[in-house]
């Protein structure tokens, strides 16, 4: 048996065992990193102040930019509309421009009910595309 083979040999062995001591490594670091910045993305998503900015750029898309006061006044680009005229507006809007869309800013202050009818006026003029603003800090 000098010069045959045997499969007992430490070299001719089939591989057994996999070390996954690096991967589960990986996986935990990842796994830290989403708990550490999950709760800041949602905290950022969900805060409802409108923040002011000094400085702003024109964004590629146009946007009617609807603001709904503490004193239940809705402001469409900067002349005061009247809830019942508003949806007749946003019809002549959407007539010359039929991709508009509407970003609605509402004060905090305001009942989510009084907000959510706000948003019903807006669809039933036809807009399909609507947004709430939220702040980003």
């Amino acid at each position: 048996m000098a010069g045959g083979t045997d499969d007992r040999r430490e070299g001719n062995r089939p591989v057994t065992g996999i070390n996954i001591t690096p991967m589960v490594d990986v996986v935990l670091v990842l796994l830290i990193i989403f708990m550490a910045t999950a709760p800041l993305l949602q905290k950022r998503a969900l805060n409802v102040n409108v923040p002011k900015s000094a400085v702003g750029e024109k964004k590629a898309t146009s946007t009617l930019q609807l603001y709904f006061t503490a004193e239940r006044k809705v402001v469409m680009e900067s002349k005061e509309v009247a809830m019942d005229s508003l949806q007749k507006e946003l019809k002549d809007r959407l007539q010359l421009d039929p991709a508009i869309h509407v970003s609605v800013a509402a004060d905090r202050s305001i009942p989510y009910g009084e907000v959510v009818g706000l948003l019903d006026v807006v669809r039933r003029a036809g807009i399909k595309k609507v947004a709430l603003d939220v702040s980003a800090h």
